[in-house]
């Protein structure tokens, strides 16, 4: 038995093996395929990801400038001496400094 076995494993033609290899072909054709499908739908994800984060950076941005321009604007109406004096000081530091130039 055991020479029928080798036999036939002897007995392979070359139609065989070339179709096994188109087999082979075909599937790592459809694995390439398939990686670069899945590569894409991670990027697109990703690309979607970032853009939802940023749009929320930018929304926080935003909320978080209204709150500093009303504290701003009660404190110009609570205190209107020191804000006055607070802001001919700034005017007076980038006079300072563009003048050096």
């Amino acid at each position: 038995m055991a020479k029928t076995t080798t036999a036939a494993a002897k007995e392979v033609t070359i139609d065989d093996l070339s179709d096994q290899i188109a087999l082979l072909k075909k599937d790592i054709a459809s694995l390439t395929e398939a990686l670069g499908d899945y590569g894409k739908a991670k990027s697109e994800e990703m690309r979607d990801n970032a853009r939802n984060a940023a749009n929320d950076f930018a929304d926080t941005g935003r909320l978080k400038a209204m709150e500093v321009q009303q504290q701003a604007e009660e404190f110009l109406k609570a205190q209107p001496g020191t804000a006055l004096g607070i802001a001919a000081g700034i005017g007076f530091l980038v006079g300072l400094v563009t003048a050096r130039r």
